[in-house]
């Protein structure tokens, strides 16, 4: 999976950065529309998160995006 580091404005609840509302993507503000779907992944072995959201853009286009818990960075995936 290729990732690209993007900047994400984001409801902050008490998990800290939790549901993302506006992305950016190379210069390019892009707003949440709706969440398409949304799921969790763990690394059994050393307990690194990744909070995964599809999103719809306002845009158009659908993305899926995730926040690393560990490193406190959001990314965009390239399928």
């Amino acid at each position: 999976m290729l990732v690209e580091l993007i900047e994400v404005v984001a409801y902050s609840g008490y998990r800290g950065e939790e549901c993302p509302r506006l992305f950016i993507i190379r210069g390019e503000q892009i707003e949440v529309k709706g969440i398409l779907n949304m799921w969790i992944e763990e690394n059994v072995k050393t307990k690194k998160r990744k909070r995964f959201f599809r999103v719809m853009g306002s845009d158009g286009h659908e993305y899926t995006i995730y926040y690393d818990e560990e490193m406190m960075l959001w990314f965009l995936t390239k399928e």
